[in-house]
């Protein structure tokens, strides 16, 4: 079940939100619990195993933290609890991938939804304990109800208990939070919606034609439209898991912080995914040392972050190289170039506007040999004669230029600040029953896809 089906819509959230609201404040991490893994369950229910490994991930661990909080050797507790957690994360994710490419033979299976998300939000957790950060939960519905929470539980933000712990306990719920949550969820909703899917539709038709086939202005606006598709398909799913979060009663934090208006690379990861990135810092990073150590080791600690990062990403060494690249990008920076396009922004936005189509063309193609096609194609080096259509990109230009329009000014403070001013008043109202329209329209029609982020 994802939040732009309007089963979702239209049944789940409904029903689920009435018997929430109704039931007294000491059965609420019930109905939360019972709702999450119903929901979880409706959206596995054609892989009953995940629905499993789901729910032993909960309970092992719960267990973990109990124990680790009670052993004399609360170590090795924490190391048998990343063993199990990362171990599944591992067989499902890269199983697959890594035998295919030792033995040849190909291995399907299928990834558990969510299971990226849910992994680090459980490492964290029994990490937390280990360091006293944060008690261990004695109650296993209130902790399950943690990381099975369904408005974060399938595509993040990634949420450390701590940052919840105490609304497990004292939430405020109200007509403000409901209302509030409303109105995110809606913004949310169209991000997805009425400029994810529709810009997407170009980047798809440059898939269609062939790399080789299109003109270098086609690809490098089709390209430009998956940068932007794939920020507002994650950046309209943490709006809407933040909006829910508002009408439970939860504070969940910010994942973005329009990172298109990023001066460096360094800048834009710390504006985009913000929890994947806080999750890093804080048990990757800081533990290796962090930037508290000589120059070869803060070159080491980055390396070691951006190559997990890449690998969390997928199964594929296209991956392991987009990793790799941003790692490089991050060093010249850090030692060399940042202060610069900090002071000179004007230029650090045009070194932004051709690194961020690039890095995510590495991102998005996991076929080499396509990767390497592409590449050559943006970069003037495959014949112009291959060019199925001479001025391709004047038709398609055409047809999109409204939506590339909206979705840079979408991309920008501009819009919120906009909205900001008139959500309390009519004209907001407006705003906001038209784009809920809108989308209503597109769900029934069947322009709902997946949400990109599923498939990491």
């Amino acid at each position: 079940m994802v939040f732009s089906n309007p089963a979702f819509v239209y049944i789940f959230l409904p029903v689920f939100l009435v018997v929430y609201y109704l039931v007294p404040g000491r059965w609420k991490n019930e109905v939360l619990f019972l709702g999450s893994m119903i929901f979880y369950t409706v959206g596995s229910w054609k892989n009953p195993m995940h629905i499993l490994v789901f729910f032993l991930c909960l309970v092992v661990n719960w267990a973990v933290g109990r124990v680790m909080e009670l052993s004399r050797f609360p170590k090795l507790w924490l190391i048998v609890g990343l063993v199990y957690d990362f171990g599944f994360l591992i067989y499902f994710k890269y199983a697959g991938f890594l035998v295919k490419e030792i033995t040849g033979t190909a291995l399907s299976i299928i990834l558990p939804i969510g299971i990226s998300f849910y992994t680090f939000q459980a490492v964290s957790y029994i990490a937390d304990v280990y360091r006293g950060t944060c008690p261990a939960e004695r109650s296993f519905i209130k902790f399950g109800a943690y990381p099975s929470m369904f408005p974060q539980l399938i595509a993040g933000p990634i949420v450390t208990y701590p940052t919840v712990r105490r609304n497990m306990t004292a939430r405020v719920i109200s007509w403000k939070g409901f209302y509030t949550g409303t109105q995110i969820f809606i913004l949310g909703l169209g991000s997805k919606l009425v400029l994810a899917n529709q810009i997407g539709g170009l980047w798809r038709q440059v898939q269609m034609i062939g790399f080789e086939s299109v003109s270098v202005p086609l690809a490098w606006l089709g390209i430009i439209a998956y940068s932007f598709q794939l920020y507002f398909d994650f950046y309209g799913y943490s709006l809407m898991a933040i909006g829910l979060g508002e009408m439970l009663g939860f504070k969940f934090p910010v994942n973005f912080d329009h990172p298109y208006m990023s001066v460096s690379m360094t800048e834009f990861w710390r504006r985009w995914h913000m929890t994947l990135g806080s999750w890093f810092r804080e048990y990757v990073y800081f533990p290796l040392g962090g930037s508290r150590v000589s120059r070869g080791k803060i070159v080491r600690n980055l390396l070691i972050v951006w190559l997990l990062t890449g690998i969390w990403h997928g199964a594929g060494y296209n991956f392991v190289i987009w990793g790799f690249v941003l790692f490089v990008i991050m060093v010249v920076e850090r030692f060399w170039i940042k202060e610069f396009l900090d002071r000179h922004r004007w230029i650090g936005h045009l070194y932004m506007i051709v690194l961020i189509p690039l890095t995510w063309a590495i991102f998005v193609n996991t076929d080499f040999a396509q990767l390497g096609l592409f590449f050559r194609k943006l970069f003037f080096l495959v014949p112009a004669e291959s060019v199925l259509v001479p001025g391709d990109w004047l038709k398609y230009l055409t047809q999109y230029w409204p939506l590339l329009i909206a979705c840079l000014f979408f991309s920008t403070p501009l819009f919120r600040r906009f909205f900001d001013r008139f959500r309390h008043r009519i004209p907001g109202y407006i705003a906001l029953a038209l784009i809920f329209g809108y989308c209503v329209y597109c769900m029934y029609m069947g322009m709902n896809d997946p949400f990109l982020y599923f498939q990491f």
